[in-house]
């Protein structure tokens, strides 16, 4: 599917203790909120590991990020489900088969509250078929 400015493209996801506990090996972020459940059984899901919804759209287009940039407002537990929407403000076509795309974003939890929001930039590099 080609994007075209002004698309909105929207997925969720549901952070799970196994997410958390495999970003933690990855990353290395142990803090102590991430590795001991609140009173409610849940852990703190690590910011960049929230950060990785908008990059889907990222991947499943082929962008080559330039920049990205985060802002955390509010913690994300394990068993929330995140609404990521993504909203493409630009999607030009540009020389030597390259498209440069922005696009902003915003997250909210299953009680509609934000998240994440942001921005990226990057370019689309055609492939030779």
């Amino acid at each position: 599917m080609a994007l075209e400015t002004g698309d909105i493209i929207t997925f969720e996801r549901t952070f799970t203790k196994e997410d958390v506990e495999i970003f933690t090996r990855i990353s290395g972020d142990e803090g102590i909120h991430h590795l001991t459940p609140d009173e409610k059984g849940r852990l703190v899901v690590q910011g960049l590991l929230t950060a990785v919804l908008p990059t889907k759209v990222g991947g499943d287009h082929n962008v080559l990020a330039r920049t990205m940039n985060f802002e955390f407002l509010r913690p994300v537990f394990t068993d929330d489900t995140i609404v990521c929407r993504v909203t493409i403000g630009q999607y030009e076509k540009q020389e030597k088969k390259r498209t440069a795309i922005t696009a902003s974003f915003r997250c909210h939890n299953q009680l509609e509250k934000e998240v994440l929001t942001g921005e990226f930039a990057g370019v689309i590099l055609e492939r030779d078929t």
